[in-house]
């Protein structure tokens, strides 16, 4: 790297050589890269100390002739170089070919321990290095920056592979978004699946079959049970029932735990903190159970102030209200969504539940469309505020909101499937 002077000029690139206007063109405009410096300026104020990426994947060197065989090249490049160098072939370090004829699964930690005390060494003490270009000798540190795998290979790597294990999602009503996060989370986890959408409808609980009966059955099918159902509390009853670990993917008008979760890391992730802020609940807050679940879990953070928006008919229940006072949440009902915006780090939609009305369309047309969040709304807003929605949208929010960055709800959806690989690998293989 510093034995050429040619070279040295390229491994200084990312301090001397860059453009500066705000762009992306390399890894050093990005916000983790600052970020590190912030937190490491002694390793910042060198420039030649050296960043690094690591990638490991899988491969077949004999391509059609053995299907069977793995071998698996450890890779490392430096980031410090320009964007059309550090990626090229003859950048990039082979420090370990792991041999075949299988992945090395679990003991990929064994053969990376020799890699992985070198890296530490460079972090912590450096290694002295001649300068070609300045001929001085200086301390070298290294750091490793990013590790980049397809989701199979992380498994590997990180060591939350579910490989061989087994979920079912048992769903009792239609879903889209949560069946296919869970579904997503358990195969990138190297997981297999297997699933039932409206089972109360095309499996045995049209026939009348008890839902404990339904469960020790699954069980023995799987390891984990996904189950979404249409009556509050059917998880619980459920998880008490198995001999395997139960995920509440919703239960009726009850709670929504998973989403809770997700919700409160997009939260954390967009704004940067969980304490002091404010959160506008918007929408049917009677019979959604987003809501609930997330209001539930911003009671256990300092100096919360929750805003309940909603048409009359779907007000937040009692037991809510009742549980954010026992624990000292202060919180307010409001019919002025302007208003509550302009105060507001998060306002979290809903979309009215047409299908909690039953015969009463009366009282859904009162309800629907009373909250709409459009351009106006942001104009009040602040800037660093977001707007969240748990999807699927109406018109409760309009399409023009989508290209502001304060619109959050995609990045949150997206955000459903790493919370939910890590429930499942703190469910199935632990820490």
């Amino acid at each position: 790297m510093y034995s050429s002077k040619f070279t040295t000029k390229d491994m200084i690139w990312h301090n001397t050589g860059r453009l500066m206007d705000g762009m992306m063109y390399h890894p050093v405009d990005v916000k983790s890269w600052q970020e590190f410096d912030k937190r490491y300026p002694e390793f910042a104020k060198e420039p030649r100390n050296v960043r690094l990426g690591l990638a490991v994947d899988g491969f077949n060197p004999f391509g059609k002739f053995n299907n069977n065989y793995s071998i698996w090249p450890v890779i490392l490049t430096t980031y410090n170089t320009p964007p059309w160098i550090c990626m090229k072939e003859f950048s990039f370090m082979v420090t370990l070919p792991i041999p075949g004829p299988r992945s090395p699964a679990k003991d990929i930690d064994v053969y990376l321990r020799p890699l992985v005390d070198e890296l530490k060494m460079l972090w912590a003490e450096g290694v002295q290095t001649r300068d070609a270009s300045t001929n001085t000798v200086f301390n070298m540190s290294a750091m490793l920056l990013w590790t980049i795998n397809d989701f199979p290979a992380r498994s590997s790597m990180s060591g939350w592979s579910d490989q061989g294990y087994l979920a079912s999602t048992l769903f009792y009503e239609p879903s889209t978004r949560t069946r296919l996060s869970f579904e997503s989370a358990m195969k990138r986890l190297g997981g297999e699946v297997l699933t039932t959408e409206n089972a109360r409808e095309f499996s045995s609980a049209a026939k009348g079959k008890h839902l404990k009966d339904s469960i020790r059955t699954v069980e023995g099918y799987s390891d984990i049970i996904v189950m979404r159902h249409f009556e509050s509390g059917a998880a619980r009853r459920a998880a008490m029932t198995a001999n395997i670990p139960v995920i509440n993917a919703g239960d009726g008008p009850g709670q929504h735990p998973s989403q809770a979760l997700l919700d409160v890391y997009t939260i954390e992730r967009e704004i940067g903190k969980m304490y002091g802020i404010k959160v506008a609940l918007v929408g049917d807050l009677a019979n959604g159970r987003t809501v609930r679940s997330l209001a539930y879990l911003l009671a256990k953070y300092n100096d919360v102030k929750i805003y309940f928006v909603s048409p009359e008919v779907v007000k937040m229940k009692e037991d809510i209200k009742e549980y954010l006072t026992l624990k000292g949440v202060e919180w307010e009902e409001s019919a002025d969504l302007k208003e509550v915006a302009s105060k507001c780090d998060v306002v979290y939609q809903t979309r009215i539940q047409k299908e909690h009305f039953g015969e009463r369309s009366d009282l859904y047309e009162e309800a629907h469309g009373k909250y709409i969040i459009d351009r106006d709304v942001l104009g009040v807003m602040q800037k660093h505020a977001i707007v969240m929605h748990p999807l699927p949208r109406l018109n409760e929010i309009t399409v023009d909101v989508d290209g502001d960055p304060r619109a959050a709800y995609f990045r949150q959806a997206k955000n459903g499937l790493y919370i939910r690989m890590a429930l499942l690998k703190l469910l199935l293989v632990g820490w």
